[in-house]
Parts: C-alpha cells; structure tokens; sequence
C-alpha cells in the first residue's frame, strides 16, 4: 500500500514537472520573436535596421576610401506595384551624405497600400548606415496608375569598418491592408440616428 502512494507522488512530481516545462516552452516561444527582433536592431544582425530617421552627423568626410553602394528592388505577391531606382549603384565616401531616387508605380486602376521593408548586406554594416529620409519610415499609398518618386537620403558613418567596401541595401515591397471606413456606418455604430 505504501509503495502504491510513494508510486502515485512520484506520477504527480512527473506530470507537474511535464506540465511546467511545457508551459516554459511555450513562453519562450511566444518571447523568441521580439527578442530577436530587439537583438537584431541593437546588433545589426541579419541586416535588419532601424525604421526611424537619423540626424546628419557633420564629420570628416574620408575622402581616401570610396564605399560602392548597390540598391536592389524586390516587389512582392498581391502588391500590383513596381519599384525601381534611378541608380542601382554609386559610389560614396564614409561620411558623406548621398541621395537617390526610387519610383514606386501602382499598375493597377485600385487605390492600394505598400510597405517598402529594408535590409542590409553585409549585416556590420547596418549600424553605420544612417536614413535620414527615407519612404521605407511609413506606408505608402498609391492611386490607381499613379507614379511617385521618393528619395532616400542617407549618410555612412566615417567608423565603417575598413574591411567593408560594398554595401547592398534591399527593399522588398509589401502589401498593406487598409479598411475604409464609412462614416454614416461608424455613426450608426456609435448608436447616432440619421
């Protein structure tokens, strides 16, 4: 009879012990996503940078080194857009400050809503590429056929390690929903009488 008690704490330690793991389990990984996320800004790791603009840093600009920087356009299923820059590569001085244009054309008769989602190749670079205007910062909206154009402008930190001579940035487009709203349903909704 004692054995079969002992036997039956041992099965509820087991169980408890299965039940509490499994829940740790599954709160690590309902947290994985945003704390990589978080490591990835503050690290730079796997070219993922930051969304807010930055200041323009007047410094020395190195006038004895030219970094190659290479833009690449990636659209993306269910966004009928295209995008496309005026220059696919330029060579710039860390420090220096460089603009160029990208064009965003919706080729289809619909209003519709787009992201431009950035990375960065080599992923050291990211911490010494300052935005300090860019369209990637928002969501972007487009009439049917409508055609804009939108510069990036940015600065590379004068610090970029010495190793690094090209830089790639990626933007890929992404469809954004958007719910229009009708007012006369949202006053109905609040309970106004028309």
């Amino acid at each position: 009879m004692a054995a079969d008690g002992s036997q039956q704490a041992g099965v509820r330690r087991t169980v408890i012990r299965s039940v509490a793991a499994l829940l740790g389990m599954f709160a690590f990984a309902f947290a994985l996503v945003p704390l990589y996320d978080v490591f990835c800004q503050v690290t730079g790791l796997n070219g993922k940078v930051d969304t807010t603009a930055k200041a323009i840093i007047h410094e020395e600009v190195d006038q004895s080194r030219f970094i190659t920087v290479q833009f690449i356009t990636r659209g993306s299923a269910g966004l009928p857009w295209q995008m496309s820059v005026e220059t696919r590569q330029m060579r710039v001085h860390p420090g220096q400050t460089a603009e160029v244009d990208f064009t965003f054309t919706n080729n289809s008769h619909q209003e519709s809503w787009g992201r431009a989602v950035p990375s960065v190749s080599p992923s050291s670079a990211t911490t010494h590429l300052r935005k300090v205007s860019c369209f990637c910062f928002q969501e972007q909206q487009l009439q049917g056929d409508e055609r804009l154009t939108i510069p990036l402008v940015f600065q590379l930190a004068k610090d970029l390690p010495k190793e690094i001579s090209t830089i790639t940035l990626v933007y890929t487009l992404y469809p954004v929903q958007r719910i229009a709203l009708n007012p006369l349903n949202n006053n109905n909704a609040a309970g106004d009488k028309i």
